[in-house]
């Protein structure tokens, strides 16, 4: 017996809204054991990478591990795809060292108002929002917070402190003060950054399609890919050993990470106002403080999470819903408030490790957050004694492949024009995050504007004078229009002869170019031409129709227009109805 249509439609909205449910019914015993896998692969990871983000956000390192596991369980209820994987990143974490202060409670309230407003976008299908960040603004970005997040550690891997934040006053004291390095810390820190680099490389070479391999090779091939892909937790575990077996000695030649609070984080809502030296800052002040903040955080938090779930999704031939991503992210920072979380986004890196591990569902998050959760309860007494230098070339080895030197050659073979917005956003970024992103949008969103402006048209003459508009024909287009007509029909010297307007391209029109085109039929009829429309869409049609301009003249296609001329005039306007005996067309820019 067929169920009630009401009730396939409210089962299929809850599996929208719950993509849990789609997966979770056929779930099998070989799913679980290659979840487990990729979770412990990715557990092994962001737990190291948490503390190394957390210097970057400028937090101390237990915010780190506190942003990384809500994300890991809400994204198994809600998440879309498979590979995803939500925790601190490195941009991110850039960001709230930009607008928190280093202040875990101007962090924990940014993490939840972003939260707020990215649910409310999912709520209201604003995911498409997004897509007026151009690529070219997006790689601009991406390429400035990976130098200067690389820079940032730079201090580190040379054992200097005291350094400041903002990125042009730190590259002058970093070379000034360079004379202070220990020597310690920097061959400890390059030697990881060798060592890291060395096991990408390896990683990037071990062949994928080796089933038909004799076993030994086999398990060489997996050896080196355990190995590369654990490359972070085994560099950080070998530097720590070293730091220790320093410590027992009584000299200690590192900089450590020093005491991590042991335990959870206590569930509490987050801080909606804070108490100084001076005073009590209300929750409008703090959010006045967070300012930009408030916009560029959440947006880039969703635009690299859909970039990275669209990118994985087309290389695995499933499909993402953007506007539940955006509940997913949502419902993440929302909730991840509550236990002293900072915003946190998609990882690229992780996801990365994710998919190649094998992952088959979003369940494999849960073996992720549970890792996280048993490290802040039972290993942190063990973080006290990773050297910073080690974390510093964790984060360089995993930042500094974002930074896309192609994309320069890229653009300028395609179109030069967009190498404008991208070294604009690459520029201002060094200068403040909020300046370098909007500046980039509004340079893309001028260049937009322009090309609806001045719309190329196709111009060709012989005895008429036809006109061809490659698109839409909007407002700041019209006098484009107009002045095409008349440099071409209205020129001194010019024979009288009849306009056609072919817009078998023109797909929307709005009342400004209405009048626009009422305008100029007025002026052509004072001087003896005449003005015919040609191959109107219907809706188009229909509005010009509407206007009931005078002397309006419409035929469905240009070889209608040009029989209808050759019957009104003596002029021969077309030799044949074949487009093939027209000139040549010229193009107006």
């Amino acid at each position: 017996m067929p169920r009630p249509a009401g009730r396939c439609c409210s089962s299929g909205a809850l599996r929208r809204r719950l993509p849990v449910l789609g997966w979770l019914p056929r779930y099998s015993l070989r799913w679980l054991q290659l979840d487990l896998v990729a979770g412990v692969t990715v557990g092994l990871t962001v737990v190291l990478q948490a503390l190394a983000y957390a210097e970057v956000a400028g937090l101390p390192a237990q915010y780190g591990l506190y942003s990384s596991f809500v994300g890991c369980f809400v994204y198994c209820l809600l998440g879309t795809s498979k590979d995803v994987t939500l925790g601190p990143t490195a941009i991110m974490s850039l960001l709230v060292s930009s607008y928190a202060f280093h202040d875990p409670a101007y962090a924990t309230l940014l993490a939840f108002l972003s939260g707020c407003i990215q649910l409310a976008m999912g709520l209201l299908h604003l995911g498409f929002l997004l897509d007026f960040i151009s690529y070219p603004v997006i790689t601009g970005f991406t390429s400035a917070a990976s130098v200067a997040i690389s820079f940032s550690q730079v201090k580190n891997i040379l054992g200097l402190r005291g350094i400041p934040r903002q990125f042009f006053l730190q590259v002058y004291e970093t070379f000034r003060r360079i004379g202070e390095t220990r020597v310690g810390d920097a061959t400890l820190g390059l030697a990881c950054l060798v060592v890291l680099t060395g096991l990408r490389c390896m990683k990037g070479h071990v062949p994928r399609g080796y089933q038909m391999e004799p076993l030994l090779v086999r398990m060489g091939h997996l050896i080196v890919w355990a190995v590369a892909t654990a490359r972070n937790a085994l560099v950080v575990l070998f530097a720590g050993l070293v730091a220790y077996s320093f410590q027992v000695t009584g000299s200690q030649p590192f900089v450590l990470t020093g005491e991590t609070p042991k335990g959870l984080p206590p569930f509490q809502p987050p801080p909606f106002s804070k108490v100084t030296a001076n005073g009590t800052v209300p929750f409008g002040q703090m959010v006045q403080d967070l300012g930009a903040g408030l916009a560029v955080v959440p947006l880039m938090g969703l635009l690299e999470t859909i970039a990275i779930a669209k990118s994985f999704a087309s290389q695995n031939s499933y499909r993402i819903d953007p506007n539940q991503e955006l509940l997913a992210m949502g419902c993440t920072n929302l909730l991840g408030s509550f236990v002293s979380s900072y915003p946190v986004t998609g990882s690229f890196g992780r996801t990365a490790v994710n998919a190649q591990s094998g992952v088959c569902t979003p369940a494999g998050g849960l073996v992720t957050g549970t890792l996280v959760l048993l490290s802040l309860a039972y290993l942190t007494s063990s973080f006290y004694y990773i050297p910073k230098a080690a974390l510093a070339a964790v984060i360089i080895g995993a930042v500094a492949p974002m930074f896309d030197a192609g994309i320069f050659r890229t653009l300028w073979r395609v179109k030069k024009l967009d190498l404008v917005p991208l070294c604009v956003t690459f520029v201002l970024c060094f200068w403040e995050v909020q300046y370098g992103i909007v500046a980039g949008i509004l340079v893309s969103g001028i260049l937009l504007l322009y090309t609806i402006a001045r719309p190329p048209i196709e111009v060709s003459e012989q005895g008429v004078l036809l006109l061809q508009p490659a698109s839409g024909l909007h407002f700041p287009a019209v006098e484009h229009l107009r002045e095409a007509v008349h440099q071409r029909a209205l020129a001194a010297g010019s024979p009288a002869r009849c306009v056609v307007l072919d817009c078998a391209h023109v797909s929307s029109i709005d009342y400004t170019v209405v009048r626009g085109l009422a305008d100029l039929l007025q002026e052509l009829l004072k001087k003896g031409i005449s003005l015919v429309f040609c191959s109107l869409q219907p809706h188009v049609l229909r509005v010009l129709l509407s206007a009931n301009l005078e002397g309006f003249q419409h035929f469905p296609s240009l070889e209608e227009a040009a029989e209808q001329e050759l019957q009104g005039s003596n002029r021969v306007l077309f030799h044949d109805a074949d487009e093939t005996m027209l000139p040549t067309p010229g193009l107006i820019q």
